[in-house]
């Protein structure tokens, strides 16, 4: 008798696995992560393999304690190189991308890489198991822990490289645009991320975008809905402060390009059917314009982990058509007398 498998979707048979998958994930965030060093120096690139490490040795740890590594150390060890799929890696860098570029709280991206990863990913089974996206659990863990996860340096371009100048903190550009001051900055500054306050990765916008089109190209996501989630909240931004000039600085502005490419679009947390993704990608941009509004904060991150656990219902009345069927047409039923 043959022993049944069980095992999460995809069910597809296809070439492309989730590690080739990850791969390219990797690439396109590699233009990110090289712009929040440049932009921000050696404290960025500290912070970035602080949280790869411990993200990557959580995961390393977690897997041979489960399967009782002093059982059989050489069998254990060799699954687990062959079932590492690189996703801890995406969940540590996504980390530190949405992490300020400061050292002195080291320990920050140590403890949330090490809480995405045991409790958000692996408690619940490993990959394409977890509720919500493990990078940012360990995020909002980090917000709602630490005070040093609210100080954000400005970019400095080219003077922290040189050593010529030092990391200052300030308010971010959301949150003067949200208390109602002036922009400081223009929307071309806010695109290449010309003396932006804020995260590592969400600084500039051209790095986001180039591996945003990366990823569409080699159809890791589709195009339409990352710009669906921005186009949505700027809009609804504007009509809130009835204002269309709100539109450019509130979407180049925080980390709604960051979280609408690479991880609002996650597999396992969006909806399974097309419809169901449009729909979620338009709740989630009316609510990130709308809870900005009312907390005069950045809600990106909070936003899609609320919008995950919505993801159950939605796809419960969305029904995703199996693969393969075909609809039956119903005979018209013939009159009496024919």
């Amino acid at each position: 008798m043959s022993q049944l498998i069980v095992s999460t979707a995809p069910h597809v048979k296809t070439p492309r696995t989730t590690k080739h998958i990850m791969l390219d994930v990797l690439i396109a965030l590699a233009p990110a992560a090289i712009a929040g060093i440049v932009f921000f120096g050696w404290q960025a690139l500290v912070v970035e393999l602080l949280a790869v490490a411990s993200a990557v040795l959580t995961e390393f740890v977690y897997y041979i304690l489960q399967n009782k590594i002093w059982a059989n150390p050489k069998d254990v060890l060799s699954k687990f190189l062959k079932q590492f799929d690189f996703t801890s890696v995406i969940t540590g860098l996504l980390l530190a991308l949405v992490s300020p570029a400061n050292v002195e709280a080291w320990y920050m991206p140590v403890l949330g890489g090490i809480f995405a990863i045991a409790v958000v990913k692996m408690l619940f089974g490993g990959t394409g198991r977890n509720i919500i996206n493990p990078a940012l659990g360990g995020r909002i863990f980090l917000f709602i822990s630490f005070a040093a996860m609210t100080a954000y340096p400005a970019a400095s371009f080219g003077a922290i490289l040189t050593g010529s100048g030092s990391l200052t903190t300030g308010a971010t550009q959301l949150q003067s645009l949200l208390g109602g001051n002036t922009a400081t900055l223009s929307p071309l500054d806010l695109f290449l991320g010309t003396g932006v306050a804020g995260c590592i990765g969400e600084t500039c916008k051209a790095a986001l975008l180039l591996g945003g089109i990366y990823l569409c190209v080699r159809k890791v996501i589709k195009w339409y809905l990352p710009v669906i989630y921005i186009a949505v909240t700027g809009l609804f931004a504007s009509l809130l402060a009835l204002d269309i000039n709100v539109f450019l600085p509130s979407i180049l502005s925080g980390g709604l390009f960051l979280g609408a490419i690479f991880m609002a679009t996650d597999y396992v947390t969006t909806p399974k059917s097309t419809l169901g993704n449009i729909i979620y990608f338009v709740l989630l941009g009316l609510l990130t314009a709308g809870l900005r509004a009312a907390t005069k904060l950045e809600v990106v991150s909070f936003c899609i982990v609320l919008m995950n656990f919505v993801v159950f219902l939605i796809d419960g009345f969305i029904k995703c058509r199996p693969f393969g069927y075909k609809r039956v047409k119903k005979e018209k039923p013939q009159k009496e007398g024919k």
